[in-house]
């Protein structure tokens, strides 16, 4: 709706033109006198709409009715301090024994996968059709089941997300680039067939186990429930298990890996390219328990990441996409020198490891070159023997074997493994290697250590919000048999998912208050869950941030700047810690200061920490309140009760039977007697039930407010709400459900305005803290681009005693049509005290400008409407930064670490992936060629053959990638009512008047609109982006925080068998008949 100063400028055009011509020829060149707008007119104005506005809005939420419902109870409640840290110890010790259900559950799959193993006999003639995930229920063109593709019956399961699954039978995904009846795979898959009657047996023990499965050594995968896997667009299932960081950390201990790489002149071409690539393969096999760093040496030594010169860094996500990054600046020329390049990667293994910092478990270096020389046993002797306690892991690049053998005595000689890398396609499975050597000694000592990974995003079992976090458990499987124990040959690894809102369910929220919520990090500082995590970016696309498991608890709570609540949390201590906290709500635009107290202890038998943080003041209380069973069910069965679904009134998930209730269904059965298998929360029950009764009398008071037909009769206020403290809520709508302006409004998709797991409505937590008995006024913003809206949501708070110890046990409030709300504003703004009935001032005049904006600097009402929505600061910025000096506002300061910039990257117009399909075939072509035609070297045919495919003209691309941001908030100063300012701008002087609305969150604004004063710029809450410069960028990749070992460490075994380490693989086929097909293809395109 537009002000009334839209219609009447038309009409008014003549003689505005010929008055401002006037006044003009009147001053000449003198400064123009500043408009005086009366304070006392602005008052009434103020007084008049607010206090209808807050008529409207108490009648119709039925405020007072339900604080006096409140206050014939008090005498019947208690209330009780919260003990955070009693609280705290309580949540830990129901998540460890969680945690511990699950791992026993993986424990049992351990002891039925080794037993199998070891009644097994290897047949390398077996033959066994199995279920294949990407096989399964295929068939060719006569309608026949293709071979592994058998039938395989597949049901809908709700506990699944509705995906077709066998809760029966599991079934097996091989890699694409393996061969799905390779013996080794066939046997593999034979003997693990004995984990299906295990995989069911946990589930029925506990029905909220989610996928289980075995991820072996060889590359399959053994999933339960079985599922159908898709292929992706290409064809193809990359899917490794072994390179998954649950297989990874389950099978190794941490390590410290110095990565060598070879860039002298004979590693142009393909293998400097293959080189690239198993450096990359090798830092996808390290997580956040180990540490790096990568040399490039040729006659010289080329850190590739300068900055970090002679240390190690953890290989956490961000650090290892830097290196990446800089590996593409890689170029070979001149000899290499080995030995130098040793000489200083034994230096920095022993000089990192003695600062204490690092991994302090196993050391490798990584080296990867087409060769070598020499054996440099001498320089082996010096650092190294006689204890060994560095692993050397050669990788020879290219087809030639004439250096195999020094390399592969390096690596014999060290306990590594030497291998030999001829194509792309080679460079995964020959990077595996080295894992299953690192695993030997715990394979030796047979200790199933059990390790959980950081959160990730399952996005198998995606929800309606399009993400469901998930934490794994996993342990090692162990080759039993005696002839075998010197090797330690690792099996595989069985683990299970545990979503991670199965930790939110043990949280009692109702506990925590309004603004309390509990949170989780691992031993290295990352956030398990918070309600602060932010794992997607581009809303309605759903991507996800290529950090978003490894966010630190710093970049949430960063008001810790000292890292107190962190390090504490890390070092698994038990304790209490208190900060001012500045949490930003309604999609970061508000801000809501508080004091905060964490409490914090470790969740036994996992790396993990929880904390619990409680807001000061109404949110350290809590009340009990006591009715009958009789009444609360009564009361319960009102069509307009619902109860916030994500929290645990009832234990749903123990019993199938009972997953398709809601949690308001299940309560009535419990309370019935009609389900003794139902477990629930007592007390959290025993206040639903209080509050329902308590509640009940505004029903007929909606009722008899809708069928009063005089009321509301143009139908400007649509919905009445209210929730209580136990996420109770109640619903009216004064129109039809197709006629309501805001369709969204507290569905299950409206996040911000529904009880969930993470927190209260954004109608009640703003309400909360506003002064008791004055409503909160605000607009919603949307998720578009354009933040218009056409509704005005009101709500208030109902606290128990009049004082700030009292909990605030519900909010109440109401919906109403944007149009409405403004034209109560105008017509108030019409009002004048003059006898008369001629005012002095009035909106409708062409020389003012009038805002209704909220406590955060929102407009609500304007002359503009397409102002409606807009911070106060962009339209009128002179006024907002003089209200800003003399103290009406303050500006907040926010960070947000975890936002997504936009980024320009150099991309060529060759730039392919080095996996992908074409590019790695044209590649190898190129290179065998190459070597068939080394004697038209004179001509320098080898140079074109070796030039760099992505060598092409450069462009730059847009991307959006990971940044820092600091972004301004704005809040009113509570204390000043009113403002009168004067601004002096270049030619005129600017004057207003700022009036707090009574009882609410609001200020008209009146501004003189004669003096434009454009010469002060608009003041934005736009993020802007926090660049480091080179030197802080590096002090940065230098920093470390704080971080906790995992406990065990398995490093080496006096019984280990170091002779297994590698061989030179034989070439399968002739080169004529490899040829053949590869000159076909290239010289036909």
């Amino acid at each position: 709706m537009a002000g009334p100063g839209s219609a009447r400028r038309t009409s008014r055009g003549a003689s505005a033109l010929l008055t401002a011509a006037l006044l003009y020829a009147a001053l000449g060149d003198t400064v123009r006198s500043e408009q005086q707008i009366p304070l006392s007119v602005v008052k009434l104005w103020a007084s008049a709409f607010g206090g209808e506005i807050k008529s409207i809005a108490a009648k119709y939420s039925g405020s007072q009715l339900l604080q006096k419902k409140y206050k014939e109870y008090e005498k019947d409640v208690t209330i009780e301090e919260i003990d955070g840290l009693q609280l705290v110890k309580k949540l830990a010790k129901n998540m460890e024994e969680m945690f511990h259900k699950k791992s026993e559950a993986v424990r049992r799959l351990v002891e039925a996968a080794e037993e199998a193993h070891l009644k097994h006999e290897f047949d390398a003639d077996l033959q066994y059709e199995y279920f294949n995930a990407v096989l399964i229920n295929e068939r060719d063109k006569d309608g026949n089941f293709l071979e592994l593709g058998k039938e395989f019956i597949l049901a809908p399961n709700d506990h699944f997300n509705n995906l077709p699954v066998n809760i029966s039978l599991s079934d097996v995904q091989v890699p694409t680039n393996m061969y799905n009846k390779d013996p080794a795979i066939v046997n593999g898959v034979y003997w693990s067939e004995s984990l299906n009657k295990v995989f069911v047996d946990n589930f029925d023990r506990d029905p909220s186990l989610i996928w289980q499965y075995f991820g072996s050594a060889k590359g399959f995968f053994r999933q339960y429930p079985g599922i159908k896997w898709e292929p992706d667009e290409n064809g193809v299932i990359a899917f490794d298990c072994r390179n998954r960081k649950w297989y990874i950390q389950a099978a190794t201990s941490p390590k410290d890996v110095v990565i060598l790489v070879d860039v002298s002149g004979s590693m142009k071409g393909l293998r400097l390219t293959i080189a690239k690539q198993t450096v990359s393969s090798i830092l996808d096999t390290l997580g956040d328990d180990d540490f790096f760093n990568i040399i490039a040496y040729n006659e010289e030594l080329h850190y590739v990441e300068p900055c970090l010169n002679g240390t190690l860094v953890q290989a956490d996500r961000t650090n290892k996409e830097h290196f990446r990054e800089h590996l593409d600046k890689l170029f070979a020329k001149g000899i290499g020198m080995l030995d130098i390049a040793l000489n200083e990667a034994f230096n920095i293994l022993s000089d990192f490891n003695h600062t204490g910092q690092g991994s302090i478990c196993s050391q490798a270096i990584m080296l990867i070159t087409d060769g070598a020389v020499d054996t440099y046993d001498t320089i082996f002797a010096k650092y190294n023997w006689p204890d060994r306690k560095v692993r050397i892991f050669t990788y020879l690049i290219g087809r030639e074997a004439a250096f195999a053998d020094n390399l592969k005595w390096m690596a014999c000689a060290n306990k590594g493994f030497f291998t030999q890398i001829s194509t792309l396609a080679d460079v995964q499975e020959n990077v595996m290697e080295y894992l299953h050597v690192l695993s030997r000694p715990k394979v030796i000592d047979q200790e199933h250590d059990v390790v959980w990974t950081e959160a990730y995003i399952d996005s198998t079992l995606a929800d309606d919000q399009g993400l469901v976090l998930m934490t794994t458990v996993a342990m090692p499987v162990f080759s039993k048999q005696n002839e075998t124990r010197s090797k330690g040959i690792l099996l595989g690894v069985v683990g299970t998912d545990v979503p991670v809102k199965e930790l939110l369910k043990t949280i009692p929220k109702y506990k925590l208050g309004i603004h309390g919520y509990a949170f989780a990090i691992t031993n290295n500082g990352y956030i398990l869950t918070h309600p602060e995590l932010r794992p997607l970016y581009e809303e309605g696309k759903k991507r996800r941030k290529p950090n978003y498991s490894s966010v630190d608890l710093s970049e949430v709570e960063w008001e810790d700047r000292d890292d107190v609540l962190r390090n504490a949390m890390v070092n698994r201590k038990t304790g209490k810690f208190s900060m001012e906290v500045k949490k930003t709500v309604d999609k970061g635009k508000r801000v809501l200061v508080m004091t905060n107290d964490y409490y914090y202890t470790d969740i036994k038998g996992t790396p993990f920490s929880l904390g619990v943080a409680l807001s000061r003041g109404h949110g350290k209380y809590f009340f009990r309140g006591n009715v009958t069973i009789e009444e609360g069910l009564h009361d319960l069965e009102h069509p307009d009760v619902s109860l916030a679904d994500e929290w645990s009134y009832c234990n749903t998930d123990l019993h199938p039977e009972h997953r398709h209730l809601s949690q308001l269904e299940a309560i009535k059965l419990y309370l019935k007697g009609k389900e003794p298998l139902l477990q629930c929360d007592k007390e959290l029950i025993q206040e639903v039930l209080f509050d329902a009764v308590v509640s009940a009398p505004i029903e007929a008071y909606w009722t008899s407010l809708a069928l009063n037909k005089s009321e509301n009769s143009d139908k400007g206020v649509e919905v009445a709400f209210l929730g209580t403290r136990t996420g109770l809520s109640r619903t009216n709508l004064f129109v039809g459900a197709e006629q309501l302006t805001n369709q969204d409004f507290l569905k299950a998709g409206d996040k911000e305005n529904i009880f969930n797991a993470d927190h209260f409505p954004l109608w009640y937590r703003r309400a909360a803290e506003q002064i008791p008995g004055s409503f909160v006024y605000s607009i919603p913003f949307s998720t578009g681009t354009v933040n218009k809206s056409n509704v005005v949501t009101a709500s208030t708070s109902i606290q128990l005693l009049d004082e700030r110890k009292s909990p605030v046990v519900a909010a109440v409030g109401i919906q109403m049509k944007l149009e409405f709300f403004q034209r109560k504003f105008w017509t108030a703004s019409r009002q004048c005290a003059s006898l008369d009935g001629k005012c002095s001032i009035s909106c409708d005049d062409e020389t003012v400008n009038c805002y209704l904006i909220d406590n955060n600097g929102f407009i609500l009402v304007s002359e503009d409407y397409m102002q409606t929505g807009d911070f106060f600061g962009e339209i009128e910025g002179a006024v907002m930064n003089k209200l800003l000096s003399m103290g009406s506002f303050k500006r907040i300061t926010l960070y947000d670490y975890q936002a997504m910039c936009r980024a320009n990257k150099e991309s060529s117009d060759g730039a392919r992936g080095l996996l992908d399909p074409y590019n790695a075939f044209l590649s190898a072509v190129k290179w065998i060629m190459t070597e068939l035609v080394l004697f038209l070297v004179e001509f320098n045919l080898c140079s074109w053959w070796h030039s760099d495919l992505t060598a092409t003209a450069q462009k730059l691309k847009q991307t959006m990638e990971p940044c820092d941001t600091e972004y301004p908030a704005f809040v009113s100063e509570r204390t000043i009512k009113e403002t009168t300012g004067n601004i002096a701008c270049e030619d005129c002087s600017k004057s207003f008047v700022i009036q707090q609305i009574p009882s609410s969150n609001l200020f008209m604004v009146v501004v003189d609109s004669s003096c434009l004063c454009e010469s002060v710029a608009p003041i934005t809450m736009a993020p802007i982006e926090i660049r480091y410069n080179e030197s802080l960028k590096c002090e940065r990749l230098k920093a470390q925080k704080i971080r906790r070992r995992p406990e065990s460490c398995h490093g080496f075994h006096p019984e280990e068998n170091a002779r297994e380490c590698g061989g030179v693989p034989s070439l399968q086929a002739s080169v004529a008949l490899l040829l053949l097909p590869l000159l076909l293809l290239l010289f036909s395109r």
